[in-house]
């Protein structure tokens, strides 16, 4: 009886039972994965009795509440509502008063009898019955209110109501066939003369202003999401703590009004400041510590110095900071909350490495403890709240340069899929999230053992009952200041790879999210920012969402290496799909260089990341095949000269080899090509390495030369003149 449960609660809450794995084979999940995976979602798998009961309260609930929480359409879709009364007041007269996002009010009067029955159900002796009711009026884009009210005038039920159009937003130079190209940049790894340790805003200004000048029409960032100013250390930007907010580490000190303050210069300039500047911005690789030391120090003072005029004073200053307050609501107040309690508690030495080991009176945002700690701490809070102004502000002004320079993207920002365990995001909404699970990738040809990223998902079914909130203010948040977005694993708008807490990652399973859904609401936010979006549908990847992201206008997401022909062959980038971005490689992989004399491998091996001699060894089998298919693929295109060697066999990486595959790929059909900086500088170390986490210094390796070095080098120079060359000869306007 109890597994008979299990399978009906499978099917209800979007447990996939098999699928079809990264090499092709049809895989199994197992009853004990079913089991632990509705265990996390908060169901006592192991007593029937409460099994059943929770069934059933599920069941009634949703049928006795008149309306959804929201209802998604597309614009010029027939539009209905459903209404779910008791059989008694289905003949009785009703309305619907539903008011616009702009303001305009509709009343719509029915009797629901009159409409389509489309489900009946027995509640405690009580018939309850599910009619559809017509709406004619024509419903504009946007996020609308649906009012039920009875004939007295009381009301029923709210529901949320958006309007969405039929695809995302794409520039009409791009949508008509014209090719560009852009770099792909970790703002951290950008060294300057300038910058104090880490790439800052004023560095991604920069680099958008010569790149633009070259040719390329967009920079893609990795993701620039707050994370812990008081756990430095903890520094993937694929683990956050916040997707909403962005990370202060960013902020160019002197760039902010106060900086040149007798106060702030006399920090700046003492012996042991300058000591450690020096060593952030001579080291290879960044020392978040000092870097986050450096900047506290001078934003403190700063601040200090800012605050009476921010605070107290009617000035434009002050303003404008509380504009940004008001409009960042309880989200911005939640995340400055979160930081002063986390640095409160490092200072008295206590565990503070997120919200699970705080004291338990402050475990959670709406706690009473919290209230009071915010207010006993208003200057605190209020400092961190400026950290963030002062990042958008930044960011802004790198989009303007991104402008200036005529870019027809400008920056590309980057969506994480999640955010780890103890982030603020969790913190202020721990209803949303499956602490219990982890998001993750079955084993595929990245991960031979799976991956488990450390991110508790988000509960669909509470998504749904929070009206869709949560991912509207992801969407609109990493839409600003950019003309793209590219949303990191775009299949977890489909599925998820959900493995329960304490298991390896092969003992996962998919859950399902509602895709039609979050697309339409992509869609949306979309045309309103005037942002492209890209989707990275690499790994395991149904037939299903492949269809789905071309028709709602999401650009796929390429890479040369994974592109191969059932013979082995690697298929020319002139057959991509026109709808794609395309790149060589990415953050997750080795550059060319490596990727060319196997250091990966090499590396993979030192930190035991294959389980098996025989794997490793295959792995270097099939690279070195795949080294001479790209050879042959490149001379069979005339991308590199007659003169290279023909056989890949002790052939090491040169320069006309790695132009020749940057050429090679801007004359393919992808609308947007996207290449690496680190492999102009022709680096060999990756930023990351999957599966790994303290065994290499993840997301801290630097660029090899300083941006002002980069742009005045007049090989590179030719390279950019050369690929956007390239493009402008692959452009070709859609025949109308």
């Amino acid at each position: 009886m109890t597994n008979s449960l299990i399978e009906k609660l499978v099917e209800l809450r979007g447990i996939e039972s098999n699928y079809v794995d990264a090499w092709g084979d049809a895989v199994q999940i197992s009853d004990d994965t079913k089991s632990m995976l509705l265990g996390a979602m908060g169901y006592d798998v192991e007593n029937e009795e409460a099994l059943e009961k929770r069934i059933s309260d599920d069941i009634d609930k949703s049928w006795m509440s008149p309306l959804n929480p929201v209802q998604v359409n597309r614009e010029h879709e027939a539009l209905i509502i459903p209404v779910r009364l008791p059989i008694e007041l289905v003949n009785d007269a009703f309305s619907f008063v539903i008011t616009t996002e702009q303001g305009k009010t509709h009343s719509v009067n029915f009797v629901p009898s009159d409409g389509e029955l489309i489900n009946s159900v027995d509640i405690d002796d009580i018939e309850f019955q599910e009619y559809v009711v017509q709406i004619k009026e024509t419903m504009p884009l946007g996020y609308h209110q649906v009012v039920l009210n009875a004939d007295d005038g009381d009301t029923l039920a709210q529901m949320r109501w958006i309007i969405a159009p039929q695809r995302c937003y794409i520039p009409d130079d791009i949508d008509n066939g014209k090719k560009v190209w852009g770099l792909s940049v970790q703002l951290y790894c950008l060294r300057s003369e300038r910058n104090w340790g880490v790439g800052d805003f004023t560095d991604l200004s920069y680099l958008l202003g010569q790149a633009g000048r070259q040719g390329a029409q967009f920079v893609g960032l990795n993701p620039v999401h707050a994370l812990y100013p008081a756990n430095p250390n903890g520094c993937s930007p694929y683990s956050p703590s916040s997707r909403r907010w962005l990370n202060f580490i960013y902020i160019d000190v002197t760039a902010i009004a106060g900086f040149e303050h007798e106060s702030v210069q006399k920090i700046v300039n003492s012996h042991e400041f300058q000591a450690t500047l020096n060593h952030a911005r001579e080291i290879d690789y960044v020392d978040y510590e000092a870097v986050t030391r450096l900047k506290l120090q001078a934003l403190n003072a700063i601040f200090e110095v800012q605050y009476e005029t921010l605070v107290n004073q009617k000035t434009e200053q002050n303003k404008a900071f509380t504009a940004f307050i008001e409009e960042g609501g309880e989200s911005l107040e939640m995340l400055a909350t979160f930081d002063a309690i986390q640095e409160s508690l490092t200072k008295e030495g206590k565990p503070a490495w997120g919200w699970p080991v705080f004291p338990k009176e402050y475990n959670e945002f709406q706690n009473p403890a919290v209230v009071k700690f915010r207010k006993n701490n208003a200057s605190r809070v209020t400092f961190f709240m400026f950290l963030q102004w002062q990042a958008a502000l930044q960011l802004e002004q790198a989009n303007q340069a991104a402008q200036d320079a005529g870019m027809q993207i400008g920056i590309y920002r980057d969506l994480a899929v999640g955010v780890s365990e103890g982030s603020a995001e969790i913190w202020g909404n721990r209803s949303l999230y499956v602490t219990d699970a982890s998001v993750g990738a079955p084993p595929d040809v990245l991960g031979p053992l799976g991956q488990n990223w450390g991110l508790p998902p988000m509960d669909p079914q509470e998504l749904y009952q929070q009206a869709y909130q949560p991912i509207v203010d992801l969407f609109s948040a990493n839409m600003q200041s950019s003309g793209a977005l590219r949303i990191d694993h775009v299949m977890a708008l489909l599925r998820l790879w959900w493995v329960p807490k304490g298991e390896k990652a092969d003992k996962g399973g998919y859950v399902y999210y509602p895709v039609n859904d979050l697309l339409a609401i992509l869609a949306l936010e979309s045309h309103r920012h005037q942002s492209l979006v890209i989707g990275e549908d690499l790994g395991t990847v149904p037939d299903e969402i492949v269809t789905m992201l071309r028709e709602n206008g999401i650009h796929s997401y390429r890479v040369f290496f994974f592109e191969q022909a059932e013979d082995g062959g690697f298929y020319s980038p002139s057959h991509y799909p026109e709808q794609s971005m395309s790149t060589l490689t990415t953050h997750d992989m080795p550059t060319l260089t490596g990727y060319w004399h196997c250091l990966d491998l090499e590396l993979g091996n030192e930190l035991n990341l294959y389980p098996s001699a025989e794997v490793l060894e295959n792995l270097y089998h099939s690279r070195h095949e795949n080294k001479q298919r790209i050879l042959d693929t490149l001379h069979g295109h005339g991308a590199i000269p007659e003169w290279t060697d023909r056989s890949a066999e002790g052939m090491a990486m040169h320069k006309q080899l790695n132009h020749g595959m940057q050429y090679h790929m801007a004359k393919g059909s992808s609308a947007l090509l996207s290449l690496q900086l680190e492999d102009w500088l022709e680096m060999d170390k990756p930023v990351n390495i999957p599966g790994t986490s303290s065994e290499y210094p993840n997301w801290k390796r630097k660029l090899t030369r300083n941006l002002e070095q980069i742009f005045t080098d007049p090989t590179l120079n030719n390279l950019a003149l050369g690929l956007t060359e390239a493009r402008n000869s692959v452009s070709k306007p859609k025949q109308s």
